[in-house]
C-alpha cells in the first residue's frame, strides 16, 4: 500500500482536485445544467443501484471481447512469426498489410452485419480485425529486429523448430510483440463501446446508450465512471503482466 501511494500520490490529489471541483461547481454554481451534469452524490446513489447492471453487462462485454482478443492473439502472433521469420512472402504480401491495416474496422460492419447471423458474431469479427493488425504487425518488426548475435548463438547451439521459436525468437521479439499486445487492448475497448452503444442489447456500453436515450444521466455518469474504472483496471494488469514477462528489460534499465 505504500509502495502505491509513493507511486500514484500525484495522480490521487489530481484526481482528489478534478472530484471537488465537480462538488462546487455543481452544488455552488449554475455553471453546469444540473440535469446533464448531476452532482457527484447523486450519481454516487445512481451507482449503487445500478451496480448489479453494471457487472452484467461488463460479463457481456467481456462475452465479446475475450473470444475476439484470443483469436487475435494466436492469429496475429503466428502469423507475424510465420511471415517475420519468411522473407518473400512477406515481401509479396506487405504491400496488402499495409493497405489493409490502417483501415478503420468500422468500415467493415456493414459486411458484419450482413454476412454473419447474429450481432455477437459479428461484434466479435469486427473487434478480431481490431486486435489483430497491431498484434501482427508487431510480431513481425520484433523478429525482423532480433539482433545478431541472437541468431547466432541459436545456430551454435544448434536450435531448431519449436526450441528455437520458445527460446529464442519469441523472446527476443517479445517488447514489440507486448507492445502490439497493449495498443490492441486499447483499441478494442473504443470498437466495444462503439458497437454497444448503436447495436446491442446488453452491455457496457449499451448500458450508457440506454440511460441516455431516457435523459438519466446520472446512470450515464455511473455508467462511464464504472467502464473507466474496468478499463484502467485491465490495462494496469496486463501491464503488470507485461512487466513480469520482461523482467529482464527492468533489470537492465535498474543497471543504468
Amino acid at each position: 500500500m505504500r509502495k502505491f501511494f509513493h507511486l500514484y500520490i500525484y495522480s490521487t490529489l489530481i484526481a482528489f482536485a478534478f472530484l471537488g471541483l465537480w462538488v462546487y461547481i455543481t452544488n455552488f454554481t449554475e455553471l453546469l445544467d444540473p440535469v446533464i451534469f448531476p452532482s457527484p452524490e447523486i450519481v454516487v446513489i445512481a451507482f449503487g443501484k445500478a451496480i448489479l447492471d453494471l457487472f452484467k453487462g461488463f460479463l457481456s462485454s467481456m462475452g465479446l471481447l475475450v473470444p475476439a482478443f484470443a483469436l487475435a492473439l494466436v492469429l496475429g502472433i503466428g502469423g507475424g512469426l510465420y511471415f517475420g521469420l519468411h522473407h518473400r512472402f512477406r515481401v509479396i504480401l506487405e504491400p496488402f498489410f499495409q493497405t489493409f491495416s490502417p483501415l478503420p474496422p468500422t468500415l467493415f460492419i456493414p459486411y458484419a452485419i450482413a454476412l454473419f447471423p447474429t450481432f455477437k458474431s459479428a461484434s466479435i469479427f469486427i473487434l478480431f480485425i481490431t486486435t489483430f493488425w497491431p498484434i501482427f504487425l508487431g510480431t513481425i518488426q520484433g523478429v525482423l529486429l532480433i539482433d545478431k548475435p541472437y541468431w547466432d548463438n541459436a545456430r551454435t547451439i544448434g536450435l531448431k523448430g519449436k526450441d528455437l521459436i520458445f527460446k529464442v525468437i519469441l523472446p527476443a521479439s517479445s517488447p514489440l510483440i507486448l507492445s502490439g499486445i497493449g495498443t490492441s487492448l486499447g483499441f478494442s475497448f473504443i470498437v466495444l463501446m462503439m458497437a454497444e452503444m448503436f447495436g446491442a442489447e446488453s452491455g457496457m456500453g449499451h448500458f450508457i446508450q440506454y440511460y441516455t436515450d431516457f435523459t438519466q444521466y446520472d446512470f450515464v455518469l455511473a455508467g462511464i465512471i464504472f467502464n473507466s474504472l474496468i478499463i484502467l483496471a485491465i490495462m494496469i494488469i496486463f501491464e503488470k503482466i507485461k512487466k513480469r514477462l520482461l523482467f529482464w528489460t527492468n533489470l537492465k534499465s535498474e543497471a543504468n
